[in-house]
């Protein structure tokens, strides 16, 4: 093979098909293994990745707690900016793979390696996420993707792979009680999505969902919290002061008991296909409503709607897997400008699914009660309102084709 690989960093979850992965660069590159395994907050136990890895005989083997910086320079900065893609989602997995694929090449850096994999299909987003991250920041990158290079295109044949290395096989995969569909998950939110989620039309089992009461399910009484902001991010719950990954922890925790976070959608995904996902993102719907509240008291109007304009192109970006093109970190200090007024706090109302905002204050709200009271005041003149409309409608009044009314 030219170009021979020596030595190569994988994305490791522990799981079946990175395991078949790392066996399969092996046999395929000849070369040595090195596995990098991140806790973004997944909720699962990390150390049977190290053993399974070990078991392998893998002598580097990295498995690093991540979720601080995972919340504080990627959630949050996004958060700043409303980011919805599609006008709904939170884009739970698309952030969290520009921190990955830069951990894998800081680690690739570290140990001499000369090319990095991963274990994204070749129909999805994830292929591409990681791959402009790679080359983002290590142009010369050698990359592996072994779903674009193997023949190994089904699960009989990934089994059989299995089976023929003697790759642990566990008993739901074996025998085919594996869940009827496949899950990503972070501090964030889990997706699941594929198998029986792969008819729009079906409705999702109700036993699936991980983080997140049935709305229908959650408490009959009202809970009430208050979340304080400064420059545009969360800090405290209800006066407590926590960490950027404690306060998304304690979010999900009481939006999931509410019944809060879901979301059924079919998505366009980049490489042009439709994909029907089911997300739960419970602390991230709260805070979304929240910043938005925030906003509205400490955001001058132009400088907000500018935001609302620019927040699909953001968010798109984001999606794509342009996390680190020089657009989104134009965008980005644009949009941490704007955030340095959004300080203070917002109460918020939990109840059976829903998010209600029911007070917000600031040290830097521009929202004036004496302009907008309907009692008698000393610092608006009317009046001045009848010059104002017939400035905006001169142009009405001199070029409107009345006759196109009908």
């Amino acid at each position: 093979m030219s170009n021979p690989v020596k030595k190569v960093v994988l994305a490791y979850s522990g799981g079946l098909d990175t395991s078949i992965i790392l066996k399969w660069l092996r046999e395929e590159y000849n070369c040595e293994v090195v596995t990098f395994t991140a806790d973004l907050g997944q909720g699962e136990e990390l150390e049977p990745a190290r053993k399974k890895a070990e078991m392998f005989g893998v002598k580097e083997i990295f498995i690093e707690d991540l979720r601080e910086e995972f919340v504080r320079e990627y959630v949050f900065p996004m958060f700043r900016a409303n980011a919805h893609y599609e006008g709904v989602y939170l884009l739970g997995t698309s952030i969290a793979r520009p921190l990955i694929a830069k951990r894998q090449i800081e680690i690739a850096e570290m140990v001499g390696a000369d090319a990095v994999s991963h274990g994204a299909t070749g129909k999805g987003n994830d292929q591409v996420r990681f791959e402009l991250g790679y080359y983002a920041l290590k142009p010369d990158v050698r990359v592996i993707a072994p779903w674009r290079e193997w023949d190994l295109n089904s699960r009989t044949m990934l089994l059989d792979f299995a089976k023929k290395h003697q790759i642990p096989i566990s008993a739901d995969k074996a025998g085919g009680d594996e869940p009827p569909y496949s899950t990503d998950a972070n501090l964030l939110h889990i997706s699941y999505e594929g198998k029986a989620l792969e008819d729009p039309w079906g409705k999702p089992d109700e036993n699936m969902f991980m983080r997140t009461v049935s709305p229908q399910n959650a408490p009959d009484a009202i809970t009430t919290i208050e979340i304080e902001f400064e420059q545009g991010d969360p800090v405290a719950i209800n006066g407590k002061r926590m960490s950027p990954a404690t306060l998304l922890t304690a979010l999900n925790d009481v939006a999931g008991k509410n019944g809060i976070g879901r979301l059924d959608l079919v998505e366009n995904r980049y490489v042009g296909m439709k994909s029907r996902g089911v997300y739960e993102t419970p602390g991230g719907t709260i805070l979304a409503t929240a910043h938005r509240a925030m906003e509205s008291i400490t955001l001058d109007r132009n400088a907000g709607h500018l935001k609302d304009e620019l927040m699909p192109r953001y968010a798109e970006m984001i999606y794509n897997g342009y996390w680190w093109s020089p657009e989104r970190q134009a965008l980005q200090r644009l949009i941490d400008d704007t955030q340095k007024t959004v300080n203070g706090v917002v109460r918020l109302d939990l109840y059976k699914g829903n998010v209600t905002v029911t007070g917000r204050k600031s040290p830097n709200s521009i929202y004036s009660e004496a302009h907008v009271t309907f009692e008698a005041d000393t610092v608006y003149n009317q009046r001045d309102a009848e010059g104002f409309i017939k400035l905006n409608a001169l142009r009405l009044r001199l070029g409107f084709d009345r006759d196109s009314v009908k």
